[in-house]
């Protein structure tokens, strides 16, 4: 397993591969996944999942001291016909089929939301436009839990757009039926003073095909938490990431992909941009290939671009694999300072500094943001980018 690293601007670094059985990744040396809170100690930082993140900044997600508040965030689906959008208590058959929460704000939150939106779309419909859900903090605390759930053969788009200032922490989960296709953008665009902590399960049936693009912005401390695993041959899931850390911002991404089927496939790539005094992104990728999981083919990758100094990356890819029979398997990391001589190359063409720096950065990007395939969210993102290198300047 890799040893986790502080990866000053510049290096490169790609994680060691484990083939053993008795081998763990970092989030399997935790307490046992439980939707009970108090089966989770109170976090002190020096724990393996929470060594990066500065705990005080969660506001009390992590100690039980973050009370719920009324009105704090207000949801908005704007959904297409063939999709029935609901709220639902806590008892309803529905909710926690996808995952178990697996650290303890995601125990808390589960523990503590009053009433879930779940979002079905019927077997084989195919929707002609996205799911919009609009999540607006509205100042206080809020503990929320969403399902999407597509039936057999269905295929669906979701857009998740964050905005404004709360503290949240929640459980999104997905539910694939055989045959189906969704893919979900998530967008953390928060007000600088925001907290969000969120765990993303996904269960993908048999050969249904689940992409997620992940895009953070916003937040003071944004710690999100994908995790995929496979209810029967054939699964497909794409992990698509981009962030761009700002100066004392934290963000923090930490997957999991645990090919428990076997003929299932996997692809993870996350890219981020830091600036700033203090800004901190970390990125923990781990695959699992259990035993029984012959014939996968997985790979993940992080990269990251540091545009100034005292901005800060912690990279840590690790693959445990416990068979010999399958396709393929890797995975790499790599950070590095901006490029002078893309610059140079630029500029000595006429290029001004500023617009070649543009350049440069959101060619970084593009190949992240053209997975989406919406127009209007591709040209958002992209004007985000942009918006956050004019204010560096």
């Amino acid at each position: 397993m890799a040893e986790a690293q502080n990866i000053p601007a510049g290096s490169t670094t790609t994680g060691s591969i484990a083939v053993a059985a008795e081998s763990t990744v970092a989030t399997r040396m935790s307490a046992p996944p439980s939707f009970d809170v108090a089966d989770f100690p109170v976090p002190h930082g020096r724990e393996e999942e929470w060594r990066f993140t500065p705990l005080e900044r969660l506001r009390g997600l992590h100690d039980g001291t973050a009370v719920a508040t009324g009105g704090a965030v207000k949801f908005v689906v704007e959904a297409p016909e063939g999709v029935t959008v609901e709220t639902v208590g806590r008892d309803d058959a529905r909710l926690g089929r996808a995952g178990t929460p697996v650290d303890r704000v995601a125990a808390q939150a589960y523990s503590s939301f009053e009433q879930a939106s779940v979002i079905t779309v019927a077997k084989e419909a195919v929707l002609p436009e996205p799911i919009r859900m609009a999540v607006h903090g509205e100042g206080g605390v809020a503990y929320a839990h969403q399902v999407v759930e597509l039936g057999a053969f269905a295929e669906a788009v979701i857009v998740i757009d964050h905005t404004g200032d709360a503290i949240v922490a929640g459980n999104v989960e997905y539910v694939l039926g055989d045959g189906a296709k969704l893919t979900v953008v998530s967008v953390q665009d928060w007000d600088d003073t925001a907290v969000h902590a969120a765990q993303h399960n996904a269960l993908i049936g048999r050969d249904a095909t689940f992409k997620s693009i992940v895009v953070t912005f916003g937040g003071d401390l944004v710690r999100l938490h994908p995790r995929v695993s496979y209810a029967g041959t054939g699964g497909e899931a794409e992990l698509f990431g981009l962030y761009f850390t700002d100066k004392g911002q934290h963000q923090e991404h930490r997957l999991l992909v645990d090919h428990n089927t076997p003929h299932c496939k996997s692809n993870a790539v996350y890219k981020g941009a830091l600036q700033g005094q203090d800004a901190h992104a970390v990125w923990i990728g781990d695959v699992l290939i259990q035993a029984k999981a012959e014939g996968t083919d997985t790979y993940e990758m992080n990269r990251n671009l540091v545009l100034t100094d005292g901005a800060r990356v912690d990279s840590v890819p690790n693959l445990e694999i416990e068979t010999g029979e399958i396709v393929g398997a890797g995975h790499a990391s790599a950070t590095g300072r901006f490029d002078d001589e893309q610059l140079f190359y630029l500029m000595s063409r006429g290029i001004p500094a500023e617009e070649a720096r543009r350049l440069v950065v959101r060619g970084f990007f593009a190949e992240l943001v053209q997975q989406i395939g919406l127009p209007d969210v591709e040209a958002r993102l992209l004007d985000k980018i942009e918006a956050e290198l004019k204010a560096s300047v």
